[in-house]
């Protein structure tokens, strides 16, 4: 028995529960069972290692973590700890025994604190994606609910500066010569980024000084491939054509000039994928691959929220990853520096997010897409609002285009995550997958093809 579960079973005398000041009642207008109130409330003070093991506490200062509030709570076996639906003020974390969460009346799952996920939280929203019952006697965290709205103001600050965040990298990897190399590359901007093909650059350019659809159609028209892309996806599934579509010009005036400068952007960032190098070359190939099918569940989704340009999303989940370019350019440009490929793989996800927005706003994207790729897997992000936006699309296409993968038992589950909570219908598959990219597979497809 460890010292952390010696420290959360020594029970002390039970006395009447005092006054759950960290936990919201129910939400009024929800006609549900209230919960149950915890055998014991304490205060205690944590080891600031037990905290910093918690994500995302992990990733946050020290001192941010050491001045948030939070008291320790025990529940009984068959205790309800909150409700799907209900609004709650603070983040909850198991730190001993089993919960069963259910998402839904016809899905449920237990966490346990042997579980890989252990070090999640239950809930991370306002709005709580489950109902939780304790399968044993149980204690949780809980940390006050200041701490979710501080988080991602924190997050905001950090990336609203690009080029002065700093890459902290794991112990592990810190000290490796290629890593040191390209980071003082980064800090000193002298990597080499990537460049937009011409035809979007100018395609951009006349969009902005408003020169119209016959110029538009002029531009596109210097590249045949682009052309045959964007006719065959104006007559697309994707955007469910009454007629066919047999020319450029007919091709952007239905999908319009945003759209089509959102759609050739899409198009002319594959060529940024490559690389000489064999190895490296088939990671591109396979980074590639995966941004694809990020950027089709975007989307997908994005049609389906009705808040977010489908365009902006697919856009957004093509970007999501492209920080790594530059790093797998710079092993390239040092091969005797850059180490195994095993090596390169887990530094990457430290190294990509703040080289991706530096790379985008070098690149001239919105700052609403340049900031893509900071929070593309910060998973516990609550963005403003009751009503999904593009950074929530692209965390839940994350996420779900994990399923199925190494990395699914690393991930959280798709319900405890803020973005969930703000989806219209709320309903998970059998496997806990989003309904709404189960039943559109043919679109997921017809995305990925009009881009590959």
């Amino acid at each position: 028995m460890n010292w952390l579960t010696k420290l959360f079973l020594r029970r002390p005398k039970i006395s009447a529960p005092e006054k759950k000041s960290d936990i919201a009642a129910p939400s009024a207008n929800l006609n549900i069972l209230t919960c149950s109130e915890p055998v014991s409330t304490e205060h205690k003070k944590l080891p600031l290692t037990i905290l910093k093991g918690l994500a995302p506490l992990r990733d946050m200062d020290d001192a941010y973590v050491e001045q948030l509030a939070y008291t320790t709570l025990r529940y009984t076996q068959g205790s309800v700890i909150f409700r799907l639906g209900q609004e709650i003020n603070s983040v909850f974390y198991l730190l001993d025994g089993s919960v069963d969460l259910q998402p839904d009346s016809d899905n449920h799952y237990t966490l346990s604190t042997e579980s890989s996920r252990a070090n999640l939280p239950l809930n991370s929203s306002k709005i709580c994606g489950a109902t939780a019952i304790a399968t044993t006697d149980i204690c949780i965290l809980a940390i006050s609910g200041e701490f979710i709205c501080r988080w991602p103001n924190k997050s905001a600050q950090q990336s609203a500066v690009v080029e002065l965040l700093d890459i902290e990298l794991p112990e592990q990897i810190a000290n490796n010569l290629f890593f040191a190399s390209f980071s003082e590359s980064y800090r000193e901007n002298r990597l080499i980024l990537p460049s937009l093909p011409n035809v979007a650059i100018k395609l951009k350019e006349a969009i902005e000084k408003d020169l119209g659809i016959t110029e538009a159609v002029r531009i596109i028209g210097t590249d045949a491939s682009i052309v045959t892309k964007l006719i065959q996806l104006a007559n697309s599934p994707l955007y469910s054509p009454i007629s066919p579509i047999t020319n450029c010009h007919a091709a952007v005036t239905r999908l319009g000039l945003d759209q089509t400068r959102k759609l050739v952007m899409g198009i002319s960032l594959k060529q940024l994928f490559q690389c000489q190098n064999p190895q490296l070359m088939e990671k591109m190939q396979n980074l590639w691959k995966t941004s694809l099918y990020v950027s089709s569940l975007s989307f997908v989704l994005a049609q389906g929220s009705g808040t977010v340009n489908p365009e902006d999303a697919l856009l957004a989940g093509l970007i999501s990853d492209i920080g790594t370019i530059p790093i797998l350019h710079f092993a390239e440009q040092n091969p005797n520096e850059y180490p195994n490929l095993d090596i390169l793989d887990s530094a990457i996800p430290f190294l990509s997010p703040s080289v991706g927005s530096l790379v985008l706003h070098t690149l001239g994207f919105a700052p609403e897409l340049a900031n893509i790729p900071q929070y593309a897997e910060d998973w516990f992000y609550e963005s403003e609002g009751n009503k999904l936006n593009l950074v929530d699309i692209v965390i839940l296409a994350k996420l779900h285009s994990y399923f199925g993968t190494t990395r699914a038992k690393e991930v959280p589950y798709l319900n405890s995550i803020p973005a969930y909570t703000k989806l219209k219908n709320r309903k998970l598959t059998p496997d806990f997958s989003l309904d709404i990219l189960h039943k559109a597979k043919h679109r997921i497809n017809a995305a990925m093809n009009f881009l590959s």
